[in-house]
């Protein structure tokens, strides 16, 4: 079994590729296919999605070139579950342990369910996953001291297995009740689902009993075990005693919108202004390195969540870590895609790196610090300011909408983008007797009567996060319902037809195409 110490110096020849370090630890986001560290055995690895070696050049695309983006299919819907699953997998406590030599080591100290009797290869993967679990609810290192105060700060990551499985850490980092200097400790809920919003109100009840015991956490978890996960748009309640309070009845409702209940927009909105918001959409369009810094784990992993959702229904396909452990800084210096999230603390040492094509984000400030320089020339100009006043529509109504429909009112502005640009991409997959399907690049392009939407189009199309895409609609020739804009669930679902036209999601739903400009 690895240590701590291990975890965070990984030698050299751990590398996917010869002169390409694949980047590590799937953290974050509900919809992102994740790249990650590859630990000896296999610790809670993922095949990075892109990583190309330095010195390979890649070959030119051909009308119809072979479409092998580096992924594997169904990646996209992963996180995706339906109802009746388990709401979770762990509860795990992690608490701070003082090492002889002074400093602070995260180590989990609760868990629960305790399994047993299982199979060799269950309970190493089970020991690898409590292994990583610390690192992540203690990414700051071990600047700890005991203190009497402490501001409870809720956040999240994710965990990629070898064979792409995804496990979600939803934390709660508070201080218990006592009297006199205490240190800090995480309440982590594994589970394989995707809803920050409902996670965090059973954190509320989790945080509420510890400041009563220990012991009146786990009949509550026991019986959430117990009930089935809801549909979206539905209802579970679960019955739990407290003394002196009597028994309560807790409801935990799902987002009608599935894809949206990781999200929380509102964050992102707070901490930028739309101009700045859509300079860093811009940049994880076309794949960019992106940093964001901050100095709470809450605002950071919020206001990456956000970002990775405004892709939708594209998914990023590279590193993705929206807060990175103080021993993986490193991350920064790869030559890969990334979006990561890094205290303030350590602004210095990020500005020190080597980056090229880096977006650098202050959350605090709400600024940008490094860019490349041309994010306001990425994106059509006619399609950015459209968006741009949407973003700004809903910002100045912040105050009056709720969180579900600032969630819903932002992502259709970002949606619509796709549908104007790429919509149509249904109508150019040419379909062969045994049902697979052929995208045509060249004649897509040609298809859009915009030169600066074209020009655009064959940037994106060029990433991995467009073949993805494509490869799984390639797969999918019969329509299914309730998929969503663009979905390659339900090819022919959505389109613009031969005509870069506005086009709403109802129209183009309909099957019906677009009316001209």
């Amino acid at each position: 079994m690895l240590d701590a110490e291990n975890l965070c110096s990984p030698p050299s020849h751990l590398w996917l590729c010869s002169g390409c370090p694949s980047l590590g630890w799937s953290q974050g986001g509900l919809r992102a296919p994740d790249a990650s560290l590859v630990f000896p055995k296999g610790l809670m690895k993922a095949i990075p999605l892109s990583c190309p070696c330095p010195g390979k050049e890649e070959a030119p695309a051909a009308e119809n070139p072979s479409r092998v983006p580096q992924g594997r299919a169904g990646e996209r819907s992963s996180l995706l579950y339906s109802a009746g699953q388990f709401f979770f997998e762990y509860l795990v406590v992690v608490s701070l342990r003082r090492m002889a030599d002074g400093r602070y080591e995260p180590k989990i100290t609760y868990q629960f369910p305790k399994r047993e009797n299982l199979l060799k290869g269950q309970k190493e993967e089970e020991e690898r996953l409590l292994q990583a679990i610390p690192l992540f609810c203690f990414p700051d290192g071990n600047n700890w001291a005991p203190v009497t105060e402490f501001t409870s700060e809720t956040f999240s990551f994710v965990l990629t297995n070898v064979d792409g499985s995804r496990k979600i850490g939803y934390c709660r980092r508070l201080l218990p009740s006592g009297r006199g200097v205490r240190l800090p400790e995480v309440f982590c809920i594994i589970s394989c689902l995707g809803c920050f919003g409902l996670f965090s109100k059973i954190l509320d009840e989790v945080e509420k009993r510890r400041q009563i015991s220990m012991a009146v956490i786990y009949p509550f978890m026991q019986g959430l075990r117990e009930s089935p996960f809801p549909a979206p748009g539905k209802t579970v309640t679960i019955k739990s005693f407290i003394p002196e309070s009597g028994t309560e009845l807790i409801e935990l409702t799902r987002p009608v919108d599935a894809h949206l209940e990781h999200v929380e927009f509102q964050a992102l909105l707070q901490q930028l202004s739309p101009q700045l918001i859509l300079h860093i959409f811009a940049s994880a369009v076309l794949e960019r390195r992106l940093i964001f810094l901050a100095q709470e784990l809450s605002v950071l992993s919020q206001c990456i969540h956000a970002v990775a959702a405004l892709l939708y229904p594209f998914t990023w396909a590279h590193t993705y870590i929206p807060v990175v452990p103080e021993c993986l800084l490193d991350t920064v210096c790869c030559p890969t895609p990334f979006m990561v999230g890094i205290q303030m603390r350590h602004l210095e040492r990020v500005l020190d790196q080597p980056m090229e094509e880096a977006l650098i984000i202050d959350l605090c400030e709400g600024k940008i610090l490094r860019a490349v320089g041309d994010e306001e020339e990425i994106l059509p100009i006619k399609l950015q300011n459209e968006m741009l006043t949407s973003l700004n529509r809903h910002n100045n109504n912040n105050n009056v909408h709720t969180p579900e429909q600032v969630n819903s009112l932002v992502s259709e502005a970002f949606v619509h983008f796709f549908v104007r640009t790429v919509g149509h991409y249904a109508s150019h997959i040419k379909w062969s007797k045994s049902g697979s399907g052929s995208f045509q690049e060249r004649a897509f392009c040609k298809a859009i009567a915009s030169r600066t939407n074209r020009k655009f189009v064959k940037k994106f199309v060029r990433t991995n996060m467009f073949s993805l895409f494509i490869e799984e609609a390639e797969k999918s020739r019969i329509p299914q319902e309730g998929n969503g804009p663009l979905s390659p669930l339900g090819v022919g679902e959505l389109w613009l037809g031969e005509r870069d036209a506005p086009c709403t999601q109802r129209d183009a739903a309909r099957g019906g195409g677009c009316s001209g400009q």
